[in-house]
């Protein structure tokens, strides 16, 4: 490879009257992006062994978009995807008729506390009710048997938590009275990726739903996983 490593180092100086970028921040999703482009590259026979383990070295420690661009700029996917985002964002309602008016699951916490968590098979709505009490949703390891699930949070004088893998879509419809109602919104780069909608109200209460990190949908990784393997053993002769 012609790359340098002075050049694996610091990306290209901004060309006089184009936006600077590439001194942008650069966020785990767009790391994520480069990363998999490494991954296609060393599948293909593009990059070598050790020329990929050094470039996702340079990737996790990369700050900005620019030092990011630096790792790829020579390999011709990225000039055909771009570094732009992968997909447009998820919708931020459910689909009409994709979301059943009663709940596949009520968990209720009067004066008391509620945990559903595991592997164990999602429905496509959940219903959580914390009475003076507290309710906790761990989705990290669960089965999404549907791309769209909605999670109904009522909090009054008591808490809902909800966690999901890092790599779906997470989105917020709720609101709170006198309470905390927080999501942190969340886009997969996947388009199959399952979308969680968590919707509801907090009164003198707390809604709180973010991502669990380190903790992804199995099922999205395999997909990826088979399709380098399917460019490896094409690579192969096989």
């Amino acid at each position: 490879m012609d790359l340098q490593k002075q050049d694996l180092q610091k990306p290209d100086p901004p060309r006089q009257g184009v936006p600077a970028a590439s001194g942008l921040r650069a966020s785990d999703a767009e790391r994520d992006r480069i990363a998999d482009l490494l991954h296609d590259a060393l599948a293909e026979g593009r990059l070598t062994v050790d020329e990929h383990a050094e470039r996702v070295e340079g990737v996790l420690r990369a700050r900005t978009v620019g030092e990011l661009e630096v790792f790829v700029r020579d390999l011709p996917a990225a000039h055909r995807q771009g570094l732009g985002p992968a997909r447009t964002p998820a919708p931020w309602r459910p689909t009409a008729g994709a979301i059943p008016i009663d709940p596949d699951d009520n968990v209720v916490a009067v004066f008391s506390a509620a945990v559903r968590k595991g592997r164990r098979r999602v429905g496509r709505r959940i219903h959580a009710y914390a009475i003076f009490g507290s309710v906790e949703i761990d989705l990290s390891e669960a089965l999404f048997d549907h791309q769209q699930v909605v999670v109904k949070s009522f909090a009054i004088f008591g808490s809902v938590d909800i966690r999901v893998p890092e790599n779906v879509s997470l989105r917020g419809m709720g609101g709170g009275v006198l309470g905390s109602f927080e999501v942190a919104t969340l886009d997969s780069d996947d388009p199959e990726a399952p979308i969680v909608y968590v919707d509801g109200w907090a009164v003198l209460g707390s809604v709180d739903a973010r991502p669990r990190r380190g903790k992804v949908v199995a099922d999205i990784l395999d997909r990826v996983q088979r399709k380098v393997d399917r460019s490896l053993r094409r690579h192969l002769g096989h």
